[in-house]
């Protein structure tokens, strides 16, 4: 291996490694400190760094897995409740920022289609920044974590128009940059053109060809396979939107919304999570490194007016939009602060209008560097709005938005064959929202086909756990067809999620001795209640009245389920002897229930001095056998 690759990596690690704690601890958040890394190792600091703009292409492929991996959270359902926020608030967002920065631009004395490139370029913001700090400062689910959310979403997908329009805007002014990619020298129409075709395409294949895919991978039950599907998606993905001269993370975002009512959504989601963690953060590094501090030396108050200027101007059209969708003033605080940033695709769609001619190098290159600035301030930002609204109102009063639908189940099924079947159908008669996730690909496949939302994945899974929920449901409910699983289950469950209450699925006596001893806080043995009613109905074609052959099925249930409490106290030392135990405790059981069916009998006919004295005496004697065998 190339040593000079291994030392690059070594220098990224050890940058991220002193410099995130360090931001961490003062309180400003790891994306600064990612920032601040990047900075000191890159060509304006340290020199450690080797080249930054390479580094960076290859960390954008962070980008495109966050975004992906937003696609994925995103539901229909879930888009069609935030249409409002997502389309009012972001479209207004958008569209009055863009023609404010074009307003700018204008002033600045831009051609009016520059001007509108400008504008609507520096009208986004920073996805991979915001949603990173929000999810640090825990302010996701707050009304200003969903606002935030929601504007962000619509500028990702805007990105779609402005990538088929651009061309459109190109001037005989500027000079385009050499085509690369299947369309290299076409008109703009066909480029058009392309662009829809290549998001058709995504969709399609998302809906025809990925979900094929990853059921047949999902038989072969082997993990790392799957792993490698997921990234075969995604930079399959990535490759076609390059070619056609397209963003790489739109068309990874737009796989993901195709994939969210996917069953393998949670598989996918907890397979590569680590990988946007990992490459996000050499994206902060990178970004921080391509600040060019030559230019912002020499040109100290332009590059800072224009950040300031871009700052102020997207924040105030922000805060205006947030009111006048009935945000509180608190919350419009935060958003128009969180969102004042430009954003990583500007950076993209920067060199998207240079090489289709729409602006020169000599306008390009400052704003790259005022939108790299932005990007550095803005956890500085969210401590400056975090501030603000906290003097607007009560802090609580931001820290959660009651009105906000929660998606949270209230229970968990693990295993979705027969038992969880019939547990999920009574729970969601009941009202309760469940979340279901089931290892065999075959009955996945099967439910889905009945109209069930169920989700593919392996249970013990801690990631897959609380991708299902289980940080906010109350119940896991194990019903998966495997006893090692289903134990080691349990103990993943305690170790992980406390807080949950587990009622489980026994396939025996000898299983639910198991369970028992691990405390879960219910059971049931999967054939017992058939059984036992089964039991009653023979109990009737033998001659035995109704009433008779179903208070003997209860009589019989009581004692067995006492047997049942008592005996794993005694489970677990020598085998032989516990043998010996159950035998014993089975025949007193036994005399013990023709006893009490005697006294029932006794109590519908006439009750003489004999049948009382049997009674009694077999009492004393079982009260005896039972010290005996269970001392206190």
């Amino acid at each position: 291996m190339d040593s000079t690759i291994l030392l690059q990596v070594f220098v990224f690690l050890l940058a991220a490694i002193v410099a995130v704690p360090i931001a961490k601890r003062l309180g400003l958040g790891s994306v600064l400190g990612y920032l601040v890394a990047g900075a000191l190792i890159g060509p304006f600091g340290l020199k450690l760094f080797g080249d930054p703009e390479s580094a960076m292409h290859a960390a954008e492929f962070g980008v495109v897995i966050m975004l992906f991996l937003i696609g994925l959270e995103l539901q229909p359902s879930l888009l069609w409740r935030m249409r409002t926020a997502i389309v009012g608030m972001g479209g207004a967002q958008v569209v009055a920022s863009g023609l404010a920065l074009s307003g700018v631009a204008l002033a600045f004395g831009l051609d009016w289609r520059m001007a509108l490139a400008v504008g609507f370029i520096l009208a986004l913001s920073s996805t991979a920044i915001v949603m990173q700090s929000l999810r640090e400062r825990g302010m996701v689910d707050t009304a200003a974590g969903r606002g935030s959310f929601a504007v962000l979403l619509f500028q990702d997908i805007a990105i779609i128009p402005m990538l088929a329009l651009f061309p459109l805007l190109a001037t005989g002014a500027v000079t385009a940059a050499p085509e690369h990619g299947l369309l290299a020298g076409a008109p703009p129409w066909v480029k058009t053109l392309a662009t829809v075709a290549a998001v058709g395409a995504v969709v399609l294949a998302g809906r025809f060809v990925m979900r094929p895919i990853f059921r047949i991978v999902a038989r072969t039950r082997l993990q790392e396979l799957f792993t490698a599907t997921a990234l075969l998606i995604v930079v399959g993905v990535t490759l076609l939107m390059e070619m056609v001269s397209l963003s790489p993370a739109l068309g990874a975002f737009i796989a993901g919304v195709v994939l969210a009512d996917s069953e393998f959504r949670h598989e996918i989601q907890s397979d590569i999570e680590p990988f946007r963690g990992l490459l996000l953060g050499l994206f902060f590094v990178s970004v921080g490194a391509t600040i060019d501090f030559a230019l912002l030396i020499e040109k100290p108050v332009l590059i800072i007016g224009l950040a300031l200027l871009l700052i102020v101007v997207k924040a105030i059209v922000m805060f205006l939009t947030a009111r006048v969708f009935h945000k509180r003033r608190a919350d419009g605080v935060v958003i128009a602060l969180a969102l004042a940033q430009g954003g990583e695709f500007a950076f993209v769609l920067f060199a998207f209008a240079l090489g289709s001619g729409v602006l020169p190098p000599g306008i390009v290159t400052p704003l790259t560097a005022v939108v790299a600035l932005s990007m550095a301030v803005t956890p500085l930002l969210f401590i400056l709005g975090e501030r603000l609204a906290g003097k607007l109102v009560k802090p609580e009063a931001i820290t959660r938005d009651a009105e906000v639908e929660s998606n949270s189940p209230n229970a968990i099924i693990a295993g979705y064959g027969r038992v969880g079947q019939t547990v999920g159908r009574l729970l969601d008669a009941n009202g309760f929202r469940v979340s279901v996730l089931e290892h065999d690909a075959e009955q996945v496949d099967a439910l889905r086909a009945f109209g069930r939302a169920v989700n593919y994945g392996d249970a013990t899974r801690v990631d897959l756990l609380r991708a299902a929920g289980a940080e906010d449901a109350t119940l896991l409910v194990i019903a998966i067809d495997n006893k090692e699983k289903a134990l080691e289950l349990v103990d993943t469950t305690h170790r992980h999620f406390p807080h949950l209450k587990i009622i489980a699925r026994a396939f025996d006596r000898r299983h639910a001795y198991e369970l028992m001893q691990k405390k879960v806080d219910g059971l049931e043995r999967e054939t017992f209640e058939s059984s036992v009613r089964l039991g009653v109905k023979a109990l009737s074609v033998l001659g035995q009245t109704p009433f008779r052959a179903e208070r003997a099925g209860r009589v019989f249930r009581s004692y067995d389920e006492k047997a049942l409490s008592e005996m794993p106290k005694l489970w677990g030392g020598d085998e032989a002897a516990f043998r010996t135990v159950v035998r014993d405790r089975m025949a007193l059981f036994e005399e013990l229930m023709r006893v009490d069916i005697a006294a029932m009998e006794a109590e519908v006919g006439e009750r003489d001095e004999a049948v009382e004295d049997y009674i009694r005496e077999a009492r004393e004697s079982a009260a005896a056998d039972e010290s005996r065998l269970f001392p206190s």
